[in-house]
């Protein structure tokens, strides 16, 4: 069964402390959970106020419903940091299959 991983890699310019950050992060995670049927985490500790990395996962038989889903995912990150004063400095994604067999 194929799973989409996605990275999001964030550029915070105006971000002055830690809470400009984290109110940046959680608002886009929130935005992004509400919209689609994904799960969302931040991937690294608050090493600088000005960045921050999101991983995106989705599970779904069609491979073709996750490239769709994987598409509008970027869309709307490009389109909600532009909102909140940030911008993404790098997105990609890949496909991780999985067998569906237990170890």
């Amino acid at each position: 069964m194929p799973i989409a991983a996605m990275t999001i890699e964030l550029r915070i310019e105006n971000a002055a402390s830690l809470k400009d950050r984290r109110q940046v992060v959680r608002s886009l995670k929130e935005k992004l959970g509400h919209g689609f049927n994904i799960s969302i985490a931040e991937m690294d500790e608050a090493v600088t106020w000005q960045s921050a990395t999101l991983g995106v996962v989705a599970i779904s038989r069609s491979r073709d419903y996750l490239s769709g889903l994987m598409k509008q995912v970027e869309d709307a990150t490009n389109r909600i940091t532009n909102g909140l004063g940030a911008q993404v400095t790098e997105l990609w994604w890949e496909f991780i299959e999985a067998d569906g067999e237990n170890e």
